[in-house]
């Protein structure tokens, strides 16, 4: 098991020395010759998708496909928590059936977690406590699977692991349902919240076309997206023809004017008999106030939103 560990203080030459040494072990061919192949930790983070675990069968069979560089994979019991508890599992002694199994399996396999990692800075000893477990475990390439705060994980992991003489390959797996990391055109997640999403609008929308004579008459679905619209975008998909729901959608990339708003859905009401509005979580006003803001703070420090009807 790892024991504390504390950071040795490397010189500048030192530094580029552990670079030069940390760039021919990874990407030079044959390299690896002169070093013992590293073992690989892959863990899932936040909420969970209905592709995460095909995401996880992704880099557990990668991996087996290379065992030149890569000895054991293990996976982090619920998350980052199961790695700072040295709570590992050794998917290496898994069925191949049972890996490939994954692309299938919803929830996340093998448990996730909402709790980030504080600054860096002021608790560094979080950090030195994960260097301590991987060095235990001979593990030289982390997968964090998560969104952004996963991403940002992985590059201070990456960061203080070549401080304290064991570099790591801290490697970015994306999921989120928001579609909203840099550099990632099709997150792997939003393809099926958007498809959901999508369909809940056509079905909602013909439930109160159905009885909006004597019944409800203006409907709003509230999806996901904090800063991002892409979600509620995906609801536009309901409508194929002039007059079909959605007839509005409210984007966080969009300030919300609310005597516009209101005049357009009175517009709806007296056209179509109803109005659907698909409207994204993070739906602001000018000013930056969220429309849904409750008032409280999640577990990585955002502005809990929802209720924005």
């Amino acid at each position: 098991q790892a024991a504390r560990y504390n950071a040795p203080k490397i010189s500048q030459a030192g530094r580029k020395r552990l670079t030069w040494h940390r760039y021919r072990h990874y990407f030079t061919p044959g390299a690896h010759s002169f070093m013992s192949k590293k073992n690989a930790l892959y863990a899932q983070s936040g909420g969970v998708t209905a592709v995460i675990n095909a995401s996880a069968c992704g880099v557990i069979e990668t991996a087996k496909q290379h065992p030149q560089s890569i000895g054991k994979v293990y996976a982090g019991n619920n998350g980052i928590l199961g790695v700072l508890r040295e709570e590992l599992i050794d998917v290496s002694r898994e069925t191949p059936k049972s890996i490939a199994g994954l692309r299938h399996t919803p929830s996340a396999a093998f448990g996730s977690c909402r709790y980030k990692l504080k600054n860096i800075d002021e608790h560094q000893a979080e950090y030195e406590r994960l260097i301590a477990v991987f060095k235990a475990h001979n593990i030289g390439y982390f997968f964090y699977n998560g969104g952004g705060d996963s991403a940002d994980t992985c590059l201070k992991i990456s960061q203080l692991s070549e401080t304290m003489g064991y570099p790591i390959q801290a490697i970015h797996v994306p999921k989120t349902v928001d579609n909203d990391l840099p550099f990632t055109d099709n997150c792997p997640g939003f393809g099926s919240v958007a498809k959901y999403v999508a369909i809940s609008t056509k079905e909602a929308a013909l439930d109160v076309k159905s009885m909006c004579e004597t019944s409800t008459k203006v409907f709003i679905l509230e999806v996901m997206g904090r800063h991002a619209g892409w979600i509620a975008a995906a609801g536009g998909l309901a409508g194929k023809q002039p007059g079909d729901a959605p007839h509005i959608i409210l984007f966080p990339e969009i300030p919300f004017k609310k005597r516009e708003f209101l005049k357009k859905v009175r517009q709806c009401v007296s056209d179509y008999g109803y109005c659907v509005i698909v409207v994204s979580e993070g739906a602001a006003f000018a000013n930056g106030k969220f429309l849904a803001e409750a008032g409280t703070r999640d577990a990585f420090g955002h502005a809990q939103l929802g209720g924005v009807a």
